[in-house]
């Protein structure tokens, strides 16, 4: 390729001159492909530590001039021929032009002009793509890692590092490519190369570690093998993005997605040395994820910026030390001390941003104030200017709210959203609604207040608050006033502990919003839970069902779901969250957790933090998959539903408050404090019932003495066994214990555990798919379980690959995990004929493409363009393990039309009871198939009367019987037409042209297909003679006496054209005259089938075009018993089709090649369209 201009002072150290002339040379590099000896070892080694670019680009071609010593390389090459077409390009365009130059200065300033004109030119397309320039020294080093590895363009080199790589006891130092899907490690140091290639998705454990032996390494653990690095320069850089890369392909392997770059990323100022415009990406992904962990913003919200900075703090009457930072849609600030002040300012409740006069004792402030009369003072900012700026760009793009948020000083008593007055409750809690502008649709049903205040309304005086709760009432009354209401509260350690002495019931629901996050997301999508609670309305899926299943099991010892109320409430919110999320769904403990926030909040509040709890709380723990651990992990469901399932209704909620506001670390806490508290009984249980016994007899016993309810009973009561019962546990003293034994724990570490365990999980779980398949193929096919196991792998490679280096269909079209796992990954043509291509024992060379195309077309039932393994897998058992009968049947199947298939939907009841009637009406063989391949029922519509119909539930019973699987025999199979039968012919031509006996069996073929012709005519002319009238027989025209010959003619002039290699030298009219008289009825010759009395009538096939004036024999064809018979009657294609075959030889030859072989591309749906019949 053509390169900017770099000076060269050595020209011959290194390497070796191949051309010159007055002004070039083309250069190779010493010891690169003629060996080379000890030099060109000494050479190659040094290429690859010094990471020179010489090890990509071993040519290159410099600009000299007589009176300069300096050169000039201009151009490089991976390949001789590359370099070739650029040295040619010289001579002839340039060699010429600058040799009437005078002066040397004006050669070289003329070649670097136009050599950097051409580069210009060959970027300018590049320019109109969405996509940034990495620096030359990372696009050389990508350009490497893809020639090393044989990587395609689609994979997109992120980082890489210098290291050693531990092969045995001996490191071998070479360099670490880490692109988006693989792990790549190159090194070759005195003749030794090595070169590994890993996965991530097939990583089970990454761990940094530092021992005697390997000292600050990095290990990298997979299901068969480890791998050691050491002596990085930044090791911790190093794992931090290996960590961020392995968790993307757990990613896709969880929720197949698969990765996508951030387009939206802001220019650097400058051009970051050797750092790609990916790295800057995953380096963004991280600080976007911890900023909106720490702030408990939604996902799509990205950090622009941050910087150090000063907060007055009224409440404290002090300035705080922390960082202020700022997003697209907020501004918030964090102390440096921990949970000393928090601040999250939404843009859309900023009204004005200034700055205010600087003095030596606040220097350089910032004052922003809110819609709520709220005011904020920053100081110590190093750039105001640039800091007011941002804010100002970012509040023009922020949408104009007219309504703000809660009045931040308004006593609970007082409170509209928290009124006394059951009459005026409805009614003003629709006038809020309308006032922050979330306008629910004309009738549609919504709980506009939580059902706790339904129960309280409807319940006994004395049931009222007590002391206590007006207390706490009155306590976060003064924290108002102090710290402020709503999202832009001041959140301290008071509030923490305000949260950990229990939230009064009546601003439950207010503040789990307002601390989850939830508040913000609802904000800014007003009217969005009313839409979609009408488009799911109504709307059947599996999800729908499951919900429906466990609606009355939420929680059905509590009023509120005793009743339509609140059961159409909890079928609204769980409904609405699975359209809105399919890929979650609906997942088991859903129900138990909506059911709780639909009793402290409206219905609508209710389904935004059901969305911060599965999408942004508990990340990966509602999950389809995640279902199928609860069975070996019955402590999950303490997470699942926080406690709420296995600990008493009031003493769980408590542990809600928490969890809202410090997170999924609270859950953490209090699990390891109940297993601390029975450490003693569980090290003393025989087996796992037993510990859960004992569990659930402590969990029972946990009870809130503070409570205003009056107790629900709960399930886990039955546990309790005995006379005396196990002592009570207040919930208070569990949460207090708890932070002092396990408060250190923080959030970031939790999420590095996690993310170790993850890896093991998710493996496993792919491991206990893989064992369901095999199991439940085990019986449909004669495969091994060895092999199932590797033809799964090789499926799902197959699949997975294409998910990041592109398919004709979406990953989310291939790959649904509702299906049972047979289903659950599915490729489309282009991947089905690369396996088939590998995989399939019957090679037909460049047929081989068409016959993909016809067995893809056979297996895909449902003509969804897709095929899953199940199907596979029957297709590829048929070509190996069936006997001779199998074989051929599914070879002949191959060449009959797909459409053989009924064009209506079974779901329609219309056309079932149509068909049922002209079944029973005598016209039941209508049904079978015929020789075009249509069935009767597409050429005519069945009309059903109202008398015929007697009794449907007696048709129906009929349908189910008929649709039960029956067993195919050959009397089944439809009769081939003339057209058909050329193709069959031409692809077992076609596959007899690698084997030992091509000769013998092309013999054969051609033997079996004469006859089967001559069979044809004869069936031909019976069957017209039973069907024509003595009238009609009269005015038949006279039998042509060349027309059986004209077929023969046919199918040798087909199967000549099918030929895949040229033919061999012509041979004599002797050698073809001994080569016929075999048989009178084939033509064949060393080499190719020769054919004779082609006549203009005759269809060529072979090419897809036809003679002019040539016609197919429409009244010709055969049965499947006709071509068995005939076909039995040659040995050699009996041999070759009872011969037995192992695809063991083929797995191992695809395991093989490249694991990363690039994704054939250059094939089409259209074309393998084009290549099928």
């Amino acid at each position: 390729m053509w390169i900017n201009p770099e000076e060269v002072l050595l020209a011959g150290a290194l390497w070796v001159s191949e051309r010159a002339n007055p002004f070039f040379i083309l250069q190779r590099r010493r010891g690169h492909g003629r060996g080379g000896g000890l030099s060109g070892l000494l050479v190659g080694t040094l290429d690859v530590v010094l990471d020179s670019s010489a090890r990509v680009a071993p040519y290159r071609i410099l600009l000299q001039t007589a009176d300069s010593q300096i050169y000039w390389n201009v151009a490089c090459g991976s390949s001789r021929r590359e370099i070739t077409d650029h040295w040619e390009w010289l001579e002839s365009n340039l060699l010429q032009t600058i040799s009437i130059f005078d002066n040397d200065e004006d050669v070289t300033t003329f070649v670097k002009g136009k050599i950097s004109g051409i580069i210009a030119e060959e970027n300018r397309p590049k320019q109109g793509e969405d996509q940034e320039e990495d620096c030359g020294k990372f696009r050389e080093a990508e350009l490497k890692m893809r020639r090393l590895f044989g990587m395609p363009d689609e994979e997109k080199l992120v980082n890489y590092y210098s290291c050693s790589y531990w092969k045995g006891r001996v490191p071998r130092q070479g360099w670490l490519y880490l692109s988006v899907n693989h792990l790549c490690f190159y090194s070759f140091l005195l003749g030794k190369e090595v070169t590994l290639v890993v996965q991530w998705m097939e990583v089970t454990q990454l761990e940094k570690n530092a021992t005697l032996v390997f000292p600050e390494s990095v290990r990298v653990s997979t299901r068969h093998t480890e791998h050691f690095f050491s002596m990085f320069l930044n090791i911790n850089d190093t794992f931090k993005l290996m960590e961020q890369l392995a968790n993307i392909a757990m990613r896709q392997l969880l929720d197949n997605e698969a990765f996508a770059a951030d387009r939206s990323l802001p220019k650097p100022s400058k051009t970051l040395k050797n750092v790609s415009a990916l790295k800057r990406d995953f380096d963004a992904r991280a600080k976007n994820e911890r900023y909106r962990t720490m702030f408990r913003l939604t996902q799509d919200e990205r950090l622009d910026g941050h910087t150090d900075c000063t907060l007055w703090t009224p409440f404290a009457k002090m300035h705080v030390v922390g960082q202020l930072f700022i997003s697209n849609n907020y501004i918030c600030f964090n102390s440096r001390e921990e949970d000393l002040c928090q601040l999250i300012i939404p843009l859309r409740e900023v009204s004005i941003v200034e700055k205010a006069d600087s003095s030596s004792v606040l220097p350089c402030p910032v004052s922003i104030s809110t819609k709520n009369k709220m005011n904020f003072l920053f100081a110590n900012l190093k750039d105001r200017d640039f800091l007011v700026q941002r804010i100002s760009d970012f509040l023009q793009r922020t949408p104009d709210n007219s309504w703000g948020d809660t009045s931040p000083l308004s006593p609970i008593g007082h409170s509209v959203r928290h009124s006394d007055t059951g009459s005026d409750l409805a009614s003003s809690a629709e006038s809020e609604s309308v006032h922050r502008g979330r306008q629910y649709h004309l009738g549609l049903p919504t709980a506009s207040q939580g059902l706790l205040q339904l129960y309280h309304r409807n319940a006994p005086e004395d049931l009222g608050p007590k002391m206590k709760e007006k207390m706490k009432e009155e306590a976060w009354n003064i924290h108002f006033s102090e710290f402020g209401r709503g999202v832009c509260m001041y959140r301290t350690s008071r509030t923490r502990e305000l949260i950990l002495n229990g939230i009064p019931e009546r601003l439950r629901g207010e503040l789990w919003l307002l601390f989850s996050g939830a508040q913000n997301e609802m904000a800014t999508h007003p009217g969005y839970y009313g839409d979609l609670v009408e488009q799911a309305m109504g709307m059947c899926s599996l999800a729908t069902e499951e919900i429906e299943r466990d609606l009355h099991r939420s929680m059905p010892e509590h009023r509120a779901f005793q009743n339509e109320t609140g059961i159409a409430a909890l079928r609204r919110v769980l409904t609405s969250y699975a359209h809105r999320n399919p890929g979650i769904g609906y997942c088991q403990a859903m129900n138990i957790v909506t059911s709780v926030l639909l009793l402290y909040c409206p219905e609508e509040e209710a389904f935004w933090l059901l969305v911060a709890l599965c999408e942004r709380m508990l990340p990966d723990y509602y999950n389809t998959r995640v279902d199928l651990t609860r069975a070996f992990l019955p402590l999950l469901s303490w997470f699942l539903t926080l406690f709420l399932s296995v600990m008493p209704f009031d003493s769980a909620v408590l542990l809600v408050d928490c969890f809202f506001y410090e997170g999924i670390k609270v859950i953490f806490q209090v699990a390891l404090a109940v297993l601390h508290d029975n450490m003693d009984a569980l090290l003393s249980c025989s087996d796992e019932g037993e510990a859960m016994t004992i569990l659930g007899r402590y969990l029972d016993n946990v009870v809130n003495k503070q409570t205003v309810a009056p107790p629900i009973p709960h399930l886990h009561a039955l546990l309790t066994s005995g006379d005396d019962p196990p002592p009570e546990i207040d919930i208070f003293d569990l949460i207090k214990s708890s932070y002092e034994k396990f408060g250190t724990l923080r959030s970031d570490v939790i999420e590095q555990m996690r993310f170790k365990q993850r890896l093991k999980v998710i493996q496993s779980l792919e491991d206990t798919a893989k064992r369901s398949v095999v199991r439940a193929m085990m019986t449909e096919s004669a495969f091994s379980i060895e092999e199932l196991e590797e033809l799964y792998c090789l499926f799902k490679s197959k699949h997975m690959t294409s998910c990041y280096w592109g398919s004709s269909s979406s990953a989310a079209e291939r790959h649904d995990p509702s299906l049972p796992y047979l289903e659950q990954y599915r490729i489309d043509p282009v991947q089905f004929t690369q396996l088939f291509t590998v995989l399939a024992p019957w090679v037909c060379g460049g047929h081989t493409t068409t016959l993909s195309a016809r067995l893809f077309r056979l297996l895909d039932q449902n003509q969804d363009g897709l095929v899953n393994f199940k199907e596979f897998i029957t297709g590829l058992s048929g070509m190996y393990h069936g006997d001779m009968t199998e074989k051929l049947k599914l070879l002949y199947k191959l060449h009959l039309p797909p459409g053989n298939r009924l064009l209506f939907e079974w779901g329609n009841p219309a056309p079932i009871l149509c068909l049922l009637l002209c079944a029973r009406g005598g016209e039941s063989s209508n049904f079978a198939p015929c020789g075009s391949g249509l069935s009767p029922l597409n050429s005519h519509l069945c009309v059903v009367s109202e008398e015929k119909v007697k009794d449907y539930r007696y048709y129906l019973r009929m349908w189910a019987k008929e649709k039960e699987p029956k067993s195919e025999t050959i009397k089944d199979l439809p009769r081939m037409n003339q057209e058909q039968f050329i193709d069959l012919c031409k692809t077992l031509y076609n596959m007899f042209s690698e084997e030992p006996l091509e000769q013998q069996l092309y013999h054969s073929i051609a033997t079996v297909a004469s006859l089967l012709l001559r069979i044809g005519e004869v069936g031909k002319k019976f069957n017209n003679g039973s069907k024509k009238s003595d009238s009609a027989a009269a005015q038949a025209p006279p039998p042509d006496p060349q027309r059986e010959e004209s077929d023969e003619s046919q199918v040798c002039q087909a199967l000549a054209d099918a030929q895949l290699e040229p033919a061999g030298p012509q041979t004599s009219e002797e050698e073809t005259k001994d080569d016929t008289s075999v048989s009178s009825n084939s033509v064949v010759s060393s080499g190719s089938l020769q054919c004779e009395d082609i006549t203009d009538d005759t269809v060529l096939i072979g090419g897809g075009e036809q003679r002019r004036g040539s016609v197919l024999d429409v009244d010709w064809s055969i049965t499947f018993e006709q071509v068995l018979a005939s076909l039995l009657t040659e040995p050699p294609l009996v041999d070759y089709f009872e011969r037995k075959r192992d695809i063991q030889i083929k797995m191992a030859a695809c395991k093989a090649q490249r694991a990363v072989e690039r994704q054939t591309s250059s094939t089409s749906d259209h074309e393998l369209s084009q290549h099928s019949i």
